[in-house]
């Protein structure tokens, strides 16, 4: 029975230190009956993590179009208007006058404006090794959404799962609790009929063990409404939203498991950390470039549009004179810009590059770690499934035990000590039983999260 009762507790403690928060149940409200596969779907579909991660998406996205835009002409254009001092002819004909005063009557208006067009024709990588760098950061968002949303996909299962066991432990308790009831009712009868089997202490027994189960039952309630709590939360539902568990019992897939090596391969192939980092170096390799390519000049194909007009100043058409109130000129030049500098330009190579070599250190630590990682979700698998096979064989004995002692303690040829001891062992078996079919589903959902498999079910 302390077995039993430790079990339960475990469970609700695995809740509780989850911070899952309770839920209200509306026994008059229609049921939504969901499966395992129903309620990750829905989960996916409202988490709002890979909303965020969508965004990130979104943002690499607008980063790769300012990097292509790069590729297009650029003009900068000013315009002027205000108050310029009256000019003729007359003023530099047939000698040029340097003594002509001010005076703000003269004055008259100009507006101006001036354009300058630049085509970009070979920048040294600039353009293209960020355009890469944006390409392949896009990559790395993808795969860090769909290493969110495998992490969700692990936690559906473990709350879908947690809550199948709840309610097996609840029905165990049930079930103990009422072979409790038949044997206290039986030991008062023969304590009535003045039977040598039984005495004073074997009803204060059973009556402590009833109490004890009766409280353990309101704790393993609690673990269940957690649990239906958290697959709320977690697929966005309402808090008191009515839902039931498409799964009635916790139950153990008979399928063959594929040797480790399988798993390593699809973790190779699939695992999104992988893919992340793959293109991460892919995307910093191509900004070591980008900053590298400071170091030389911009080439591009120039324009040039210069006009300004002032009504009481007259036009000199001269090449030698410009009038920069007063003028219209164009042009197109080939040409060259170098921005030059001590030390910024290499300050920032080095800076890319030890981001680049981080990303390195980040490789090797994943090709160490995440086999690891299987290996142990892998062991765990094999351990559990091996686990639930002995449970099994050990409860079914310690049932058929329990059925025994109590028929014995009816028939008034047995102690209820045999019962206590019967119902202890196989309360424990029992729930050991579940607790491996548990751990067996949960290290089948960690192999899916290790290797990035698809969505499959693990009903039988």
């Amino acid at each position: 029975m302390k077995s039993l009762l430790c079990t339960c507790m475990a469970l609700v403690a695995l809740f509780a230190g989850a911070g899952i928060a309770s839920a209200a149940e509306n026994p008059t409200a229609p049921q939504t009956v969901l499966t395992l596969d129903d309620c990750v779907r829905l989960a996916l579909k409202a988490a709002p993590e890979l909303g965020e991660a969508q965004s990130d998406i979104a943002l690499a996205t607008s980063k790769l179009d300012e990097a292509k835009s790069y590729r297009y002409p650029q003009m900068d254009m000013t315009t002027l208007v205000g108050p310029a001092p009256a000019a003729h002819r007359s003023d530099i004909i047939p000698t040029i006058k340097t003594d002509i005063p001010f005076s703000i009557n003269a004055l008259t208006w100009f507006t101006s404006a001036d354009a300058t067009i630049i085509q970009p024709l070979y920048t040294f990588g600039k353009i293209s090794e960020n355009m890469k760098a944006a390409t392949h950061g896009i990559e790395v968002d993808r795969s860090r959404k769909q290493q969110r949303a495998n992490e969700i996909v692990l936690k559906v299962h473990e709350y879908y799962n947690g809550l199948l066991l709840a309610r097996e432990m609840k029905e165990l308790v049930l079930e103990i609790e009422e072979i409790l009831i038949r044997a206290r009712e039986k030991a008062q009868k023969l304590l009535n009929q003045g039977s040598d089997t039984v005495d004073e202490m074997d009803l204060y027994k059973l009556d402590a063990f009833s109490g004890m189960a009766t409280k353990y039952l309101e704790e393993a309630k609690k673990g269940e409404a957690l649990a239906l709590a958290a697959l709320r939360a977690r697929m966005g539902m309402p808090v008191d939203a009515p839902l039931e568990a498409g799964t009635e019992r916790l139950v153990i897939m008979d399928a063959e498991i594929p040797p480790l090596a399988t798993y390593l391969d699809n973790a190779r192939a699939r695992r999104p950390e992988f893919h992340q980092i793959e293109e991460g170096l892919k995307a910093r390799a191509a900004l070591v470039e980008a900053a590298k390519a400071n170091y030389y000049p911009d080439i591009f194909l120039g324009g040039l549009f210069s006009w300004a007009y002032a009504e009481e100043r007259d036009r000199v058409r001269n090449p030698y004179i410009n009038d920069p109130l007063n003028h219209f000129n164009a042009g197109v030049a080939l040409g060259a810009r170098w921005k030059l500098d001590f030390g910024i330009t290499g300050a920032k190579v080095a800076g890319e590059r030890a981001q680049y070599n981080r990303l390195l250190s980040t490789r090797e630590y994943a090709d160490a770690n995440i086999p690891l990682q299987v290996k142990k979700y892998y062991l765990d698998l094999v351990e559990a499934r091996n686990s639930a096979a002995a449970t099994r064989k050990a409860y079914l004995n310690a049932k058929k035990w329990a059925v025994t002692a109590v028929a014995n303690f009816d028939f008034g040829m047995g102690p209820a000590k045999d019962i206590f001891e019967a119902l202890e062992a196989y309360s424990t078996m029992r729930s050991d039983f579940f607790k491996s079919i548990y751990n067996y589903r949960i290290a089948t959902a960690n192999l899916d999260y290790a290797t990035s498999e698809p969505l499959r079910s693990q009903e039988p």
